[in-house]
């Protein structure tokens, strides 16, 4: 469990229980047939919501088609308890369990898809089923009665008890958002949500848990999907694999909230029995008016409150509250053992990159020894960040190779690389703004395989070797620049690395901002912290780096010690240029 998790679970659940009970409570005073079976819809579409969150609010892969696993569930129930005459209380897991393999076939194809693409791609799906189910003659399927033993097929003639059961699965599917949100699994989905690229250098395998998200959530589809056809007594394609179907999921969330447990909830308990009492009232003169609704709704949050309204009332009524202090007594994880100070740790070898017909990375060559610092410079468009990409895995190399103590690590994926000891910071910074600076940093001790407990040690003893630990509870959206710039190098620091990447870690920062963060550099040097780091300001490169690289249209142009480097003339010519070594001199 994430750091302070006990306390937010515990929080969340007497908020459930109450509003349970508050529920409940209310549907004894509802006599009207019509307006007790909308009791019975909230909790059953809020499910719906909730299920879309975990993939689309939580891991940002944006669902469009998100009726193929409600209409999976519907239909599961209604054929088995047709043909096999199967209870539905054994129909409805039957169903999860089906919904679960059919995510993992759609996700295999589906998430090599990013963005719109994935989006417009999971909108196929459903369409494709509710044809084919057409196709195969299941245009409409009536579940049959049972006089006796009603109650062991899901049936009653008190319309309550199916309220009473759509609250209790509303209740089941909260707790799992619950567990997720405050779990290694929500936290790994909210920073792939909020930079995907980030999180996978921090060592998230991002397809894996997206796969994962997209179980769990089909599964909890399923489950709303078979009470449904078990509320409605009639099932069709189009009433469960519908568009609007799909746009319910979304548009309750959104309107409501997304990554929060309670923004489907409080999108199906407005918007459902809004839609359904005027289409009761006003179905006969405009057909569709619930579809109207929903679109209306969205428009409507969007220009008032584009992160839906628990996050909207949250900021605006209650200040946020920090994280948990860090753990004062966790000691530090253990050491990945070093290679001895001056035997070559990283050795890069003809390593080389094409785009079309530039060559961003020409056959470089170089090693780094443990315990140093290797300072890589050379003018803008040199090819130094695409290096970076090419030795942790953004990008795959045309030709050579880069090994990290004797293990290829060139070719592999980005995980795979932070996994093998190599932690990176980027050009730009890549937060995740909305998580405190705590769980930013636990990212990287996650992503390096480490249980909860040595994560959040890591992440305490990271944060206080950046000299950051006073800011834990600070959303990283809060953060001066140099702060993210020192957060960003503790994320790399929770993994315990081997090698660090730097790229440009002093961008944007004035003299004194550059000399803190020099200051950290040159502790975790005398700790024997191996660094390759790219930068422009030359006085700190001169300060901090035992060599230099120096790149200039993707070649190495020089090595050697700096002061030998930038005496070199082609350097000078290339990217120091002469009025700079005549200021160093003077």
């Amino acid at each position: 469990m994430r750091h302070g998790a006990a306390s937010r679970l515990r929080r969340d659940l007497i908020a459930l229980a109450v509003i349970a009970a508050v529920y409940l409570a209310a549907t004894t005073l509802v006599t009207n047939s019509y307006y007790q079976l909308i009791m019975t819809l909230v909790p059953i579409w809020a499910v719906f919501g909730v299920s879309w969150n975990i993939l689309s609010g939580y891991g940002g892969q944006l669902s469009f088609g998100h009726a193929s696993f409600f209409g999976i569930g519907a239909y599961v129930v209604t054929l088995a308890l047709v043909y096999w005459n199967l209870t539905p209380w054994l129909g409805i897991p039957l169903g999860m369990g089906v919904a679960a393999v059919a995510a993992v076939l759609i996700g295999l194809p589906t998430f090599r898809l990013r963005g719109h693409y994935f989006a417009l791609s999971m909108l196929a799906y459903p369409l494709a089923i509710l044809y084919f189910l057409q196709y195969l003659g299941f245009q409409e399927m009536s579940l049959p009665m049972h006089k006796e033993h009603p109650v062991a097929f899901l049936e009653f003639t008190e319309p309550r008890w199916y309220t009473l059961v759509g609250m209790a699965l509303l209740a089941a599917s909260l707790v799992v958002a619950a567990i997720v949100e405050n779990s290694r699994f929500g936290l790994a989905l909210l920073a792939i949500r909020q930079n995907e690229l980030a999180a996978e250098a921090a060592g998230i395998n991002a397809r894996l848990w997206k796969m994962r998200a997209l179980v769990v959530s089909g599964m909890i589809a399923a489950a709303a999907g078979g009470f449904y056809a078990c509320v409605l007594l009639v099932v069709t394609p189009d009433s469960v694999f519908g568009m609007l179907v799909s746009a319910q999921a979304v548009v309750v969330t959104l309107f409501g909230g997304v990554a929060s447990i309670w923004g489907p909830v409080i999108g199906a308990a407005i918007l459902v029995p809004l839609a359904e009492s005027l289409n009761a009232e006003l179905g006969n003169y405009l057909p569709g008016i619930q579809g109207v609704v929903y679109g209306v709704a969205i428009i409507a949050i969007i220009l008032a409150a584009p992160d839906g309204l628990f996050w909207t009332v949250r900021d605006r009524l209650f200040k946020p509250r920090l994280a948990t202090p860090l753990p004062e007594r966790l000691p530090p994880p253990a050491a990945i053992p070093h290679a001895a100070a001056g035997t070559p740790l990283l050795k890069v070898e003809g390593l080389s990159r094409s785009f079309g017909g530039l060559r961003a990375v020409a056959d470089v060559t170089f090693e780094v020894r443990s315990g140093e610092i290797l300072g890589i410079i050379g003018p803008n468009g040199a090819g130094k960040t695409t290096l970076f990409n090419l030795l942790n895995g953004v990008l795959p190399p045309n030709g050579g190779v880069a090994t990290l103590d004797g293990q290829v690590m060139s070719g592999r994926k980005v995980h795979q690389v932070c996994r093998m000891g190599v932690g990176r910071t980027f050009q730009v910074v890549r937060s995740f703004p909305r998580l405190p600076l705590l769980d930013n940093v636990i990212v990287g001790a996650y992503g390096a395989g480490m249980n909860d407990a040595e994560a959040i040690a890591a992440a305490a003893h990271a944060l206080r070797r950046v000299g950051m630990e006073d800011l834990a509870g600070v959303a990283a959206g809060q953060l001066t620049n140099k702060q993210l710039r020192l957060m960003e190098l503790a994320r790399a620091l929770a993994g315990n690395p081997r090698l660090l990447l730097l790229d440009e870690t002093l961008a944007g920062l004035g003299r004194e901002e550059c000399d803190d963060v020099l200051n950290v550099l040159e502790r975790l040097r005398g700790e024997g912290m191996t660094v390759v780091i790219i930068e422009h300001t030359m006085h700190a490169m001169m300060r901090i780096a035992d060599r230099f690289v120096v790149l200039d249209h993707g070649r190495v142009l020089a090595t050697g010690l700096p002061r030998a480097v930038v005496e070199d003339r082609t350097v000078i010519e290339a990217y120091l240029g002469k009025k700079w070594l005549a200021k160093q001199d003077a």
